[in-house]
């Protein structure tokens, strides 16, 4: 019997790997966390898949996501990014993955860890929508809204309102997989 999925993942195994594995599912690494955070980044403005596809390479020229590392990249590092054609190269983007590295060290010392500042916006645990169709699934909310908000404060780049929830759903801090799809009550429980 064909699984019922979310309609936005397509037929391309590469997007449907990526919904029934990973969307939805509550992240609370703050490595994993991070790794989101970057991907998310350079997506704005451009296809989740075009992300997907290089993410490796992002992997790659981003010694693995390692913000210890991301947050001591010099000039030198910086255009070796700008001539990597595996990736995004968006000087902005860039830009803003070192800073917001830097920021996210920030808050792992103010916190304890980047994780539990981010949870506590949804007290800890996901947020679990009851979506019939794509349609209705908003690109922000006001809880992204204030996300990014406090974020910005704390100098993240690259954070706007739906960026943020983007974000949300791809670490499952929100469950916006639509009821039908078999991943719903998976992510629900996970």
């Amino acid at each position: 019997m064909k699984k019922s999925r979310c309609s936005w993942c397509g037929e391309d195994p590469l997007y449907r790997a990526y919904h029934d594995k990973e969307w939805g599912v509550p992240v609370f690494s703050d490595d994993q966390l991070f790794e989101f955070l970057v991907l998310e980044t350079f997506q704005a403005g451009l296809s989740w898949i075009t992300i997907l596809r290089k993410r490796e390479n992002f992997r790659a020229a981003f010694d693995g996501f390692d913000y210890q590392i991301i947050s001591k990249y010099d000039e030198k590092k910086y255009e070796e990014l700008l001539l990597d054609s595996g990736i995004v190269r968006n000087k902005l983007k860039i830009k803003a993955t070192i800073g917001n590295a830097k920021a996210f060290i920030e808050v792992q010392k103010e916190y304890g860890t980047f994780s539990k500042y981010l949870w506590e916006f949804t007290n800890g645990k996901p947020v679990c929508n009851q979506w019939q169709n794509l349609k209705q699934v908003p690109a922000t909310t006001s809880t992204s809204d204030l996300i990014s908000k406090e974020l910005k404060k704390k100098g993240f780049k690259f954070v706007g309102s739906t960026v943020v929830y983007a974000y949300m759903q791809a670490i499952g801090m929100v469950n916006d997989h639509v009821q039908e799809c078999f991943r719903y009550q998976e992510v629900m429980y996970s």
